[in-house]
């Protein structure tokens, strides 16, 4: 049974793998059918898309095109397939089942938040509704630390709805609070700096609004349609035309001067000189807060707490090493899921003792 788990959870993965590129390019899971060459666009036959085995024999590379293919597919299918089958192998049946569903779920939002900032909330909200439903038919649903005392289906409903909320909850707090406190950021220049927009920087292809030396990629300026970029200044030019104005406000999807607007997709070209601006920034988007509702209600409220300080520790200690500087987008998903994983096998056992002690060492 254990090898079957194992190689269903690596055929599960390479589902992933389709929805992991397609979902935040806006392409439909279903269609096409089949899967196809990211780069030359030829679709593969099944004894081209054999989890792991397909890989390993092309050496990672389209066997058509021969670019290459990113090490990332055998890594999401190996992971899904360890996953599975340490799930099943460590926890009763129907927890199993239920952190099967949680497991997967992590490891494609992950993935995604990780290559695109972006959380896929009809993901967390599926799982999220499959936990509560759990939570009904199957009491104990994931609660490691109090199984014993949930032992009815209104218990068990009750007590993911309120991991549910207890996770977004805490999370929707952070991200008010960081809008509040570090929504935007005031630029106030002795001298005034030249800016332009300009199209791809390094590796990135997007779009980017360049001042001086530093660049802000698209999808970092507009994460809201609400989110704008406030230019003070002068010697504003539109496709190399000069536009009379003191005040520029750029948004996602156009620049306006004295109430004259023009389309981001018609400009050829956008530049001027800023005495200060205001640059739009998130503190944490709104998937997270929904990916750790998810978690609480699969995992209950002391997971969350557990969770929200041991994905902190990991976001620092990746930030350290990476040495991403403070102010520097940092996608968080990946650390709330790798928290969670760590609840699951083992890291509740840690909470435990910890009270435990503080019990013991108590007056």
């Amino acid at each position: 049974m254990g090898v079957g788990i194992l190689l269903i959870g690596f055929c599960v993965g390479s589902f992933l793998n389709v929805a992991i590129y397609r979902i935040p390019r806006g392409l439909s899971v279903n269609e096409p059918k089949r899967s196809f060459c990211p780069h030359c666009k030829t679709t593969l036959p099944a004894w081209q898309n054999i989890p792991i085995f397909t890989w390993l024999l092309q050496g990672g590379k389209c066997k058509t095109c021969s670019a290459p293919i990113a090490v990332r597919y055998i890594i999401v299918e190996i992971l899904a397939g360890t996953l599975y089958y340490a799930a099943w192998r460590n926890l009763p049946m129907a927890s199993a089942i239920l952190a099967i569903v949680m497991l997967t779920v992590l490891v494609a939002i992950s993935y995604i938040d990780a290559e695109h900032q972006v959380i896929p909330i009809t993901w967390t909200g599926g799982a999220s509704v499959i936990a509560l439903v759990g939570g009904l038919f199957q009491p104990q649903v994931l609660d490691l630390v109090n199984e014993s005392r949930i032992d009815s289906g209104l218990q068990g409903l009750k007590w993911a709805a309120v991991g549910w909320g207890t996770g977004f909850g805490a999370l929707l707090v952070v991200v008010l609070l960081g809008k509040l406190v570090w929504g935007r950021k005031k630029v106030t220049l002795d001298e005034a700096q030249p800016w332009k927009l300009q199209e791809g920087r390094g590796d990135n292809p997007q779009l980017h609004w360049v001042m001086g030396e530093e660049a802000y990629s698209w999808d970092d300026l507009f994460f809201r349609d609400s989110d704008e970029l406030i230019i003070h200044g002068h010697g504003f030019k539109v496709d190399g035309e000069r536009v009379q104005g003191e005040k520029g406000v750029l948004r996602g999807d156009g620049f306006t001067i004295a109430e004259k607007r023009w389309s981001i997709e018609k400009l050829e070209s956008l530049e001027g000189n800023a005495a200060s601006v205001v640059i739009p920034r998130e503190a944490m988007g709104m998937g997270d807060p929904h990916l750790l509702g998810m978690i609480g209600a699969f995992l209950g409220w002391p997971a969350v707490f557990f969770t929200i300080f041991v994905s902190s520790l990991y976001a620092i200690l990746a930030a350290l090493v990476s040495r991403v500087g403070f102010g520097k987008p940092l996608p968080y998903g990946p650390f709330l899921a790798l928290a969670a994983l760590t609840w699951v096998f083992g890291g509740w056992e840690l909470w435990v003792w910890y009270f435990q002690t503080l019990l013991l060492s108590g007056p």
